[in-house]
């Protein structure tokens, strides 16, 4: 498996894997297929495109650290790739908005934010 960094190692990148068995498309990376379970994996980088599948605003502060943050926007994007992840988002976002990636700080970690395509 690569250990090539990304947003949760502090780089402004999303990474996915690719099982080479069975072709399955996984986010987060683990050492083995959750399809499949073989460990014929390949790390690739996303393009951070994508659409939002579905739109959720948190107006509870689940730690100290979020409080500052309430409310703030959590989205589930099917990214170009054929994956989907779980990231924060602008609180205008709507199903089916076409959305673009940009990292931004928040509760002392850097993390994928979601805007909509210009």
């Amino acid at each position: 498996m690569s250990e090539a960094a990304d947003w949760t190692r502090g780089e402004a990148v999303i990474r996915y894997q690719r099982c080479e068995s069975c072709s399955h498309l996984q986010y987060f990376r683990r050492s083995f297929c959750s399809a499949c379970g073989s460990a014929a994996l390949t790390d690739h980088q996303a393009s951070g495109m994508g659409t939002v599948y579905a739109t959720s605003s948190v107006c509870r502060a689940a730690t100290p650290e979020t409080r500052a943050h309430v409310p703030y926007n959590i989205v589930l994007v099917d990214m170009r790739e054929g994956f989907r992840m779980m990231a924060h988002g602008d609180h205008d976002l709507a199903i089916g908005d076409a959305v673009e990636v940009r990292f931004v700080a928040f509760a002392g970690g850097t993390v994928p934010y979601f805007g909509k395509t210009e």
